[in-house]
Formats: C-alpha cells, structure tokens, sequence
C-alpha cells in the first residue's frame, strides 16, 4: 500500500504569495494606465497643436499673442533620424513630464533668440537620446513654424551644473534627460544635447 502524504503549505507563506501576486498585479496596471494616460496626452496635445497652427494666421489679424501659461502645449519636438516625437507643455512639473517633454520655465521660447531649455524623462520620451549624434537634425513645429536646429555637442553633467541653463546669443535649443539610460533609481547625472538654430 502506497502512503501519500500531503504537505500543505504554511498559512504565512501563502499570505506572503497573495500579498506580493496582488502588488505585482497593482504595479502592472498603474504602469499601464500611466502609459495609456501619457499615450492619449500626446495624441490630445498633438492635436490641439494642429488647431493653433490652422488659427495662428486668424488670430494674429485679431488680437496679441496671449501670455504662456503652465500646461499650454508649445509646439512638437521631432528628431526625423531617431524616429522621436512627442509634444512640449510649458513647465516641468512631475505631471507634465509623465504626459511629455517639459520647456522650462524662465528660457527662452523655441524659435526665439536665447536659449530654449527642454527636458523629459530618459526611461519614456527622451530614450532615444542616447542614439543621438553631432550634426543630427532637431525639428520643433510651433504655432509660428518650423524651427530647426542642428546638434552640436552632447555632455554628460551633475544635476547641479546650471551653466546648461545659461542664455545664448544665438537661437540655441538645450535637451536635458537623466542620466544614464538604464539606471534604476534616481539618475546621478543629467545628459545634455546642444544644439543651434540653422
């Protein structure tokens, strides 16, 4: 006669099992709907892009140019080699750059004459930095236009090094990610792209 014997698994163990079976279900589906949230954003943003390039010519016949407000959608910053597209918001609060690339407050607008600072998130939007060479075309489509720019240098720099903020004489364009790509956690350092006007 055979004898099986059951072994039954502690009730702490199977708790355990449930407790992190739930959390992993938990994370999967807030990182989901995040992506989903950002994904819808960038096609609302895009969109309402398009409507201020098709109202541009009526309202400048009408009335100023209204002041920029945080959360306005600037424009769409496109890297033609890279296959990069995604929309720019003023600000760079922790919302903003979930949905997009953030313009940072305080430089100067993109096709304007300064420094026009643009930063995002290495792990979503800016992953694509990482390929990115000297000479590589930047295009950034605005309600005035199509600026474009040319890359100059890529630098890699502590969070703390503002001299990446500073304004230029020249129409000069500034992408700011954390860096490296791949590091879990917060970033130690920041990956610079320059580029200018051309």
């Amino acid at each position: 006669m055979k004898i099986i014997i059951s072994r039954q698994i502690p009730r702490w163990l199977r708790a355990i099992r449930y407790i992190l079976f739930f959390a992993g279900l938990v994370a999967f589906v807030y990182v989901g709907l995040t992506l989903l949230d950002a994904r819808l954003y960038q096609a609302s943003a895009k969109s309402s892009l398009e409507h201020q390039i098709q109202m541009e010519p009526v309202r400048n016949r009408i009335e100023p140019r209204p002041a920029v407000k945080m959360g306005d959608v600037l424009g769409r910053l496109d890297i033609p080699r890279l296959g990069l597209s995604v929309a720019i918001s003023q600000g760079t609060t922790s919302r903003i750059l979930r949905l997009g690339a953030g313009h940072i407050i305080g430089t100067s607008l993109p096709g304007e004459a300064g420094n026009s600072v643009i930063a995002a998130h290495r792990d979503t939007f800016f992953r694509e930095l990482k390929d990115i060479h000297r000479n590589d075309e930047i295009q950034i489509q605005a309600t005035t236009g199509v600026f474009r720019y040319q890359v100059d240098w890529v630098r890699i720099v502590s969070p703390d090094d503002s001299s990446v903020l500073a304004p230029s004489a020249e129409s000069a364009l500034t992408l700011i990610t954390c860096y490296p790509f791949y590091f879990v956690g917060p970033a130690p350092n920041r990956f610079v792209v320059r580029a200018h006007e051309h």
